[in-house]
């Protein structure tokens, strides 16, 4: 049981530490690219959600295992949004939480669980 619990820890927090490296790298990125050419801030939002979700579905169906797959893959997404507002939070000096960060919550669980779902029956794991 304790070899479970290390996987399941190591397998949720690699998905959740890579993917947040991968999405701030990327959200830079757009975010000097969507600046230069649409000056509404909107924009940017709508684009961190959009790579947010992608990267949490993406990195769970990577990382993640065989067994619990929905849970650990919910798991990760939620770990995943969790550490990108703490890290944006310190980048940028200030603290919100909103409505829609309860929806960003949401959604990466539930993309980080389907993600780690469909890498298991991609693997064909068990």
């Amino acid at each position: 049981m304790d070899e479970t619990i290390k996987r399941t820890a190591r397998e949720i927090s690699l998905a959740a530490v890579s993917g947040t490296a991968v999405y701030l790298f990327a959200a830079a990125i757009f975010a000097v690219i969507v600046r230069a050419y649409a000056p509404d801030a909107a924009v940017v939002t709508a684009t961190g959600w959009v790579l947010k979700a992608l990267f949490s579905f993406c990195f769970c169906l990577l990382f993640i295992h065989r067994g619990r797959a929905l849970f650990k893959g919910m798991g990760g997404g939620f770990c995943m949004c969790m550490l990108e507002m703490l890290l944006f939070a310190a980048i940028g000096g200030e603290f919100r939480l909103t409505w829609f960060f309860a929806l960003e919550l949401l959604l990466s669980a539930a993309l980080g669980g389907a993600g780690a779902v469909l890498g298991v029956k991609l693997r064909k794991e068990e």
